[in-house]
């Protein structure tokens, strides 16, 4: 083997492992969830990894620690119209970044104004909008894949659910 082959066989793992830490290469698949009401509309894009034989409070999504509420970028939350959210958090028409601190019984949800960031690792609270807990129901069977999803709740309203392992949370946001 040639000193070149050497260097690319070498070289070629770590060039994708820094790609997949960088975004160039992603490891979970990524979705997009919206909802329109009456032309007023709401999406969130997330990407959404798989337990692989982990649970909530690994390493992955750690108890008591600020998370990304999925896997790559921050979770990205978008609305076309003035929003209000529980515990009278309103939000402008925008785009923001989705956090969460999950802890067994309950998860601190964070709304932060700085929507493109990569993970939590430049998370800021400095630019939170706002904070508000959710109770976590224990589901009867794991949710192997995070799961976000947007369902119409009344006029105007939808109501947002975050799945994943034994955990659910679940708010409603009010389209103003």
């Amino acid at each position: 083997m040639t000193r070149r082959c050497a260097l690319l066989a070498f070289l070629s793992p770590l060039t994708g492992k820094l790609l997949a830490a960088q975004g160039g290469g992603r490891l979970s698949p990524h979705e997009t969830v919206s909802l329109d009401l009456d032309g007023k509309k709401i999406s969130i894009s997330y990407g959404r990894p798989y337990l692989k034989g982990r649970h909530l409070g690994d390493p992955m999504a750690p108890f008591g620690q600020v998370w990304r509420l999925g896997a790559d970028e921050a979770t990205k939350l978008t609305v076309s119209t003035k929003a209000l959210l529980p515990h009278g958090l309103e939000l402008a028409p925008g785009s923001y970044a989705l956090f969460a601190i999950l802890h067994p019984d309950h998860w601190t949800m964070i709304v932060n104004k700085v929507a493109d960031q990569w993970g939590a690792f430049n998370y800021n609270e400095k630019d939170d909008v706002g904070r508000f807990d959710l109770p976590v129901k224990r589901l009867s069977s794991p949710v192997e894949q995070f799961t976000i999803s947007l369902a119409k709740a009344g006029p105007n309203t939808a109501r947002v659910t975050f799945a994943w392992d034994t955990a659910s949370v679940s708010a409603e946001m009010k389209l103003l």
